[in-house]
């Protein structure tokens, strides 16, 4: 086995509470034996954090969110930059962008790549970049300055909301590049001739931390006014999680129907949907609960009847890729009902694991809302086989597994 080196990993931000999929994996490298340090481009805004956070061991590096905020860091790092050897290459290749990309979002990528290559903390022998969109600028501008090889782990918002220009140049110059989805693998191949360097590896699921619920589900239909069907939705309040569609969806179910909904998340969006919840008079159903951490969502998770996302691809192109959510709910025997979005059917089928429908139909999320609230025998059946499909298919381990072998791969290549 060749040494394992040290892996500066470049994020947008953290922690996030909406990433644990990033947290998940950095843990379950850090069990592997990697010696990581997290580089931040942003500073956290959560007030939560997940358990799995406080696990991961590697240190946490900021850099400079503004650059008008730190000028002494900037500066230096422009400074320390002049006499690198590929300070003209990285200049080359920011002018190169820049023309189509005239925006102070640039500048920032190329300040904190000065940044980083000055202050190399730890030593770092390895650049990764976890979003193939603004962490992915950084960590290749950084790789032109220093030398450093780097590789990429891409995910959703960031594939389909880059310029397809962009995608190209990062996936010719990074060693590989992972994603998360079919149609994000199967995209991103198409627009380079390195097909051979772009890999398919699902989050999966940290099944010790999601373990099996052994416990009875209700049988509520929905005929009782003071014992209504549970529907439980995590996601946060931005279009691509389709809430608004969600909420169309809830208004079409026939009034004889007793259902409450409980939303968990955050998002700017949250003002918005309560005002539709009011203009749709479904206030008195739906509890609002905003963030929570992981513990407190399984437990969610085990006391809900049904779990509700209607994924959409938002008008920029962004969308989810296969939304974790999704894979924690099946994981405890919760049936899902989501759209055929982007990684979901890669997950559920229809009628077999969940109940899937088209995007954007409130009518067909509302009759598939239907048959889950009425036929408790239903939720059953497809909950079992969800979890099923998790616990074979969605295992973390075999992601870590993929990962471990790439780099060791590339590492026996530049040794």
């Amino acid at each position: 086995m060749p040494p394992r080196r040290k892996i500066l990993v470049v994020l947008k931000g953290y922690p996030r509470l909406s990433e644990t999929f990033i947290a998940q994996e950095l843990l379950g490298l850090e069990r592997a034996g990697f010696d990581l340090t997290l580089i931040s481009m942003r500073r956290p805004t959560d007030k939560k954090r997940h358990p799995v956070h406080d696990e991961i061991k590697a240190r946490v590096v900021y850099l400079p969110e503004y650059l008008h905020e730190e000028p002494i860091r900037v500066l230096k790092g422009l400074v320390a930059g002049f006499s690198k050897p590929g300070f003209k290459p990285l200049i080359k290749r920011f002018l190169a962008d820049l023309p189509r990309d005239l925006s102070r979002n640039r500048f920032r990528r190329l300040g904190q790549a000065l940044v980083l290559a000055r202050e190399w903390p730890d030593g770092g022998e390895w650049l990764h970049a976890h979003f193939i969109h603004t962490p992915a600028s950084v960590t290749e501008y950084t790789s032109i300055l220093t030398g450093t090889p780097w590789t990429c782990s891409a995910h959703a918002k960031d594939i389909w909301t880059s310029p397809d220009w962009e995608l190209k140049e990062k996936l010719k110059s990074a060693r590989w590049t992972v994603t998360c989805t079919r149609t994000g693998y199967e995209h991103m191949r198409t627009l380079t001739s390195r097909k051979e360097a772009v890999h398919l590896s699902y989050h999966g699921l940290d099944l010790a931390r999601f373990g099996h619920f052994s416990g009875e589900r209700s049988s509520r239909t929905g005929s009782d006014p003071a014992d209504p069907v549970f529907i439980l939705s995590v996601g946060r309040a931005v279009e691509k999680k389709g809430y608004d569609v969600l909420l169309r969806a809830l208004a079409l179910l026939p009034a004889d129907l007793h259902w409450r909904m409980e939303h968990i998340g955050g998002g700017n969006g949250l003002a918005k949907l309560k005002a539709l919840a009011v203009e749709l008079g479904l206030t008195s159903r739906i509890v609002w609960k905003g963030a929570m951490a992981q513990e407190e969502v399984l437990d969610h998770y085990r006391r809900a009847d049904l779990f509700a996302l209607a994924c959409r691809i938002a008008a920029n192109g962004d969308r989810d890729g296969l939304p974790n959510v999704l894979v924690e709910a099946s994981s405890q025997r919760l049936v899902c009902v989501s759209t055929a979005v982007s990684g979901v059917p890669e997950l559920l089928e229809n009628g077999e694991n969940g109940l899937v429908v088209p995007p954007e139909e409130p009518a067909q999320l509302a009759r598939a809302l239907e048959a889950a609230i009425r036929d408790p025998a239903l939720r059953k059946r497809l909950g079992d086989a969800a979890e099923g499909q998790v616990r074979e298919n969605f295992d973390y381990h075999s992601s870590i597994r993929q990962l471990t072998g790439l780099f060791e791969a590339e590492w026996q290549k530049v040794s």
